[in-house]
């Protein structure tokens, strides 16, 4: 729930009658959408189509940088370094094939090419370790044991000026799972180097590699924001490859184009409800919306998945901002039951403003339905997206009555519902419902059921938004966050109660680590969009809630990503 304060609102004047008793309403003085119509001047359907020969020189390259992949197939520190330049570029969803078959090989050998007895380079064996691990290879992290001195146990002296192993090693920590001690030490090892060495004089690009990397570790990194990023940062190594470097750039910015045009019918269909004048204390989020989605697949098939992802999404922040700022107990208790109907009787016990929220809830519905029928997409998915919102605005019930009582309940108490307001496990099922026949019921039960990975990632983003929001705007909080009722629970500081939940943080990530190794529970493109939810959340949520409060750093991440094509 998003921090609130007492202010009248202007959304809907007192009533005149004076025997009419007067509704005082809570204001959270949301900042309007910062985009205005901007995305309007990408409507053109030509708009993401390249000329004749910007077609052919992206095909070319393509095929350029394929067998560039093949002949390192017998040099694995070319073959390794190269993949990474194409998962960092993003430019890797080109090649999966390729880039499945050489980690597979990779896997089969690598506790041979990287033997206790074998002389390694510690950038390379880290990179190895977090490329399998990242696809799903469940390799052993003792590899990492020959890099430690005999007698003390710990990190060799000697590791502290090689900075390019010391980052392998940094980033191939995050992708620890319970257990690794060792990985946990290298963690600590390295992130006391980095920071110090920040400090000195290193050079670019390794410079911003380093100080980025302490900020989001790739493993954590949103793909469309990463790849700009690192296109820059590539383009000023001096032992970069032209030809990648450009076809990066031109499928960078044919993607943007393609994004673009989305974001323009994206515009078109939220500005028909009017939202602004109808329901104006509601956050207007819909470009941050869309642009979380795009953090979850962003390759040109999954066009239809986010739009409806995008849409749902968007309705989702008006009905949390509905039983959170505007309704009383009273009017979010009949909006409860609607939703638990999802039906037009429904509808006439509503207040009008719900009333207007609802029926373009209930057309939505029907528009998916129907955007779905046209591909072929099996109709029995959206029962599921329809029980969860379900489940979700029970939760939110929930919330509104501590508010109205003034309640704090149990930390367990607030976490039963805290869990299901994070919003992963109805997002994640609106994010499936669009993919094509890799989505099963298997799945969809699967993700609806709470699993580990989506838990987990529910209890980062509770913990995180709580402890943002209680430090940014203290002063207007009138809603029990976990702060409040860990700390009147256990009887212990807010500091206290903050370095809980950052170990809590830790687990969670771990439990994420493991969720994403094989064999997994549905396929690992479904793993992936499940964990990318995380990772956008990851992003935007950095000391600020980056999502509310979408003027200054938010901005600053979308618009490279959306707006500033790449200079060729």
């Amino acid at each position: 729930m998003s921090p609130v304060c007492l202010q009248p609102s202007s959304a809907c004047p007192p009533p005149k009658k004076a025997d009419v008793p007067v509704i005082v309403r809570r204001s959270a003085n949301y900042h309007p959408c910062v985009w205005g119509d901007h995305f309007l001047a990408y409507s053109s359907p030509d708009h993401a189509i390249p000329d004749h020969d910007t077609k052919q020189k992206i095909l070319q390259l393509k095929e350029e940088v394929k067998k560039m992949l093949l002949a390192a197939a017998h040099q694995p520190d070319q073959q390794l370094k190269l993949i990474d330049d194409l998962q960092r570029l993003g430019v890797a969803y080109h090649f999966e094939a390729e880039i499945n078959l050489a980690l597979s090989n990779m896997n089969g050998i690598f506790s041979e090419l990287f033997s206790t007895k074998s002389e390694c380079d510690l950038r390379m064996v880290a990179l190895c370790f977090r490329l399998l691990r990242q696809q799903g290879y469940d390799v052993s992290s003792d590899v990492f044991n020959k890099f430690k001195n005999e007698s003390t146990r710990k990190f060799k002296d000697c590791l502290s000026k090689d900075v390019e192993g010391l980052l392998s090693l940094y980033e191939a920590a995050h992708l620890r799972v319970h257990g690794e001690d060792i990985l946990e030490e290298a963690l600590t090892f390295t992130t006391s180097q980095l920071e110090h060495l920040k400090a000195d004089q290193l050079k670019n690009p390794l410079a911003a590699q380093v100080m980025n990397a302490l900020k989001i570790p790739i493993w954590r990194s949103v793909n469309r924001a990463e790849a700009r990023r690192y296109i820059s940062v590539y383009g000023e190594d001096d032992s970069h490859n032209a030809a990648l470097l450009l076809f990066a750039k031109l499928d960078f910015n044919l993607l943007q184009k393609l994004h673009q045009g989305e974001l323009a019918n994206i515009y078109r269909w939220w500005t028909k409800f009017n939202f602004k004048e109808k329901l104006p204390f509601a956050r207007d989020r819909w470009v941050e919306c869309y642009f979380w989605v795009l953090g979850l697949y962003f390759e040109p098939q999954y066009a239809l998945a986010r739009s409806i992802t995008t849409k749902i999404f968007s309705l989702m922040i008006v009905l949390d901002d509905i039983y959170d700022v505007y309704g009383t107990l009273e009017e979010v208790t009949l909006l409860t039951d609607a939703i638990d109907r999802l039906d037009m009787s429904g509808l006439d016990q509503l207040p009008d403003y719900m009333k207007y929220y609802y029926q373009i809830l209930l057309d939505v519905y029907a528009e998916i339905e129907e955007d779905m029928s046209k591909e072929g997409l099996p109709l029995y998915r959206v029962q599921y997206a329809k029980d969860t919102m379900k489940q979700l605005t029970r939760s939110y019930q929930y919330e509104a009555e501590c508010l109205d009582k003034g309640l704090v309940p149990t930390m367990d108490e607030y976490m039963q519902h805290g869990l299901v307001t994070a919003s992963l496990t109805i997002l994640g099922v609106f994010s499936f419902m669009g993919i094509g026949d890799m989505v099963t019921k298997e799945s969809l039960d699967w993700i609806s059921n709470f699993p580990l990975l989506i838990r987990a990632g529910c209890l980062f983003c509770r913990l995180t938004d709580d402890m943002i929001e209680l430090e940014a705007e203290k002063e207007t909080v009138d809603t029990a966050s976990a702060v409040d009722c860990y700390m009147k629970q256990h009887g212990v500081s807010k500091e206290h109660t903050f370095s809980e939940f950052r170990k809590q943080i830790v687990h969670a990530w771990k439990d994420i680590n493991s969720e994403c190794l094989r064999p997994t529970a549905v396929p690992m493109t479904l793993i992936n969009t499940a964990f990318n939810m995380v990772r956008v959340t990851y992003l935007l949520y950095q000391d600020i809630d980056g999502f509310t409060t979408a003027e200054t750093k938010t901005k600053e991440i979308l618009t490279p990503v959306l707006v500033d094509s790449i200079p060729i």
